[in-house]
């Protein structure tokens, strides 16, 4: 069941993360997971204008971080344990990145997340990552 819907977690992040809150935009916000955008800018591009890996991991973690959030409510203080990211080829230059994040486990203590990335307007991911989170004592 959902407690944050795409209005309620883009508040949350304006609130909480204002730093990057405007390179992320919810697309879709559903009980088996969701789609996030990175809205790429010169700022996450690498030489060839292409997004750089270390956006593309934000992008992942930001996800899986926003569907846990979707899912337990707006638990600030939930962090990144693990992450492995498999980047399996380059992005599309000039086109946001869309990710699409599915909670493989979401218990009391951690969740486990995975994502694909899409250039947008191209089916072929880009990346895949997998990501683990703690999520502290109500």
């Amino acid at each position: 069941m959902l407690k944050m819907d795409a209005a309620a977690l883009g508040q949350f992040l304006s609130a909480e993360f204002l730093q990057v809150a405007e390179d992320f935009s919810l697309e879709r916000v559903e009980e088996d997971g969701l789609t996030v955008r990175l809205n790429v800018s010169a700022k996450h591009l690498r030489p060839g204008g292409t997004v750089s890996g270390p956006s593309m991991f934000g992008l992942a973690d930001v996800g899986v971080y926003l569907a846990i959030l979707s899912r337990v409510g707006p638990v600030a203080l939930a962090v990144t344990t693990n992450c492995s990211i498999d980047f399996m080829r380059k992005p599309v230059a000039n086109a946001d990145l869309l990710c699409h994040v599915r909670l493989l486990k979401l218990g009391r203590v951690l969740a486990v997340g995975e994502c694909l990335l899409f250039s947008d307007g191209d089916d072929r991911p880009v990346a895949r990552a997998s990501l683990t989170y703690s999520i502290p004592k109500a």
